[in-house]
């Protein structure tokens, strides 16, 4: 390994902390030993819906079949708390959750879509990686890279984990005993041979918050989680009816779910942003689920203008703040609830007027 790789690995960490990473670090390209646990995972259906998964099989494991060329892995980590967090934000959302008449969307989803932010942050460092490269090691074949996050069949938390970003948490995620797990992460494929960084070791214990307070149990082993049954899975990635078992759970969740998060002692240690992106967009915190189901498609699709929230569309959005609108009855009558729900009885998607009917029948006075 040269001595300038080693040098310019520590100018990319300079790079990267001024385009708002919170970390980088660089992971083998091997992962063969993660290919078992993804087989098992794929042949229990633990994928649901997600077909991509499995059509793309065992090349998450292999970056260098992926991406040709690939020699080692740059791993990149962006915290996402808004600027303006408060120290107390786990106290916050438990009382957000225990106020059914307004919906929550996951903390992560409350500013700009990350795939857009990472991306180009990602991008932007690969072309500093490649100017540098032209002016100090013009004889070497040209810099050949792909950046990704959440974007591709990646295998971006072994990547992580591999690289030293963290440890796996029980429900998964990637945790970090500096910043818990409140971040993106992203990665970019080089045909560059860099110093692998060293991982680190898990610091769960015998804790097991996040397994414990998930609504659906979900996490139906450490490290292993049943997507059919986890809220996050079901308001973003399942386009059809929500398991009417499962609906009384989701409660006024309306995209995605930040409980696991929210329970982890880990993540008194999050970190907030460095970047204006993640902070919140009006509209997206306390809002009546009665407001949301006003929206026409027009407003859903201004108002989610460079969101992740955009991902779902209008139908999917209205099935979601159907069912929460339906445990909110449950709780407490509204008529102006009944009001906004019954303005898509009509609705041209068959799943949206299901929804919407369960909900009217969970008022006490329907």
């Amino acid at each position: 390994m040269s001595n300038h790789h080693t040098l310019l690995l520590s100018q990319m960490q300079i790079w990267a902390q001024a385009l708002g990473f919170s970390q980088i670090a660089v992971a083998p390209v091997d992962l063969s030993s993660a290919e078992p646990g993804l087989r098992d995972w794929l042949a229990r259906n633990f994928h649901g819906d997600m077909h991509y998964m499995a059509r793309h099989g065992m090349k998450r494991a292999r970056p260098a079949e992926l991406v040709p060329g690939t020699l080692s892995v740059l791993t990149a980590r962006m915290n996402y708390l808004p600027r303006d967090t408060p120290l107390d934000w786990q106290d916050l959302e438990w009382q957000r959750l225990r106020t059914p008449q307004q919906g929550v969307v996951s903390v992560y989803a409350r500013g700009r879509d990350y795939h857009k932010v990472l991306r180009q942050r990602l991008d932007t460092l690969a072309q500093q990686i490649d100017a540098h490269l032209r002016a100090h090691t013009p004889d070497e074949a040209p810099l050949q890279y792909r950046a990704f996050t959440d974007s591709a069949p990646v295998l971006e938390a072994e990547l992580a984990t591999r690289s030293g970003q963290g440890w796996r948490g029980k429900h998964t995620l990637v945790l970090n005993r500096e910043a818990g797990s409140m971040f993106f992460l992203g990665e970019i494929y080089l045909n560059l041979a860099l110093p692998t960084s060293a991982p680190v070791s898990a610091h769960c214990g015998h804790c097991t918050a996040c397994m414990d307070v998930c609504p659906t149990q979900a996490i139906v082993a450490p490290g292993v989680v049943d997507a059919r049954r986890c809220i996050s899975y079901l308001t973003i990635e399942h386009d059809g009816p929500i398991p009417e078992d499962l609906r009384p759970w989701v409660g006024n969740r309306v995209y995605g779910c930040d409980d696991c998060q929210l329970a982890c002692p880990w993540n008194k240690f999050a970190q907030t942003a460095t970047v204006p992106d993640f902070d919140v967009r009006e509209g997206w915190v306390d809002q009546d689920l009665a407001q949301w189901l006003g929206w026409s498609e027009a407003e859903f699709l201004r108002r989610t203008e460079g969101s992740a929230i955009r991902r779902i569309g209008h139908a999917r959005w209205l099935r979601n703040v159907a069912l929460a609108a339906g445990n909110a009855l449950r709780v407490s009558d509204s008529a102006s609830l009944r009001q906004a729900l019954g303005g898509h009885l009509s609705h041209p998607s068959e799943v949206v007027r299901e929804q919407v009917q369960w909900a009217l029948r969970q008022a006490p006075l329907s």
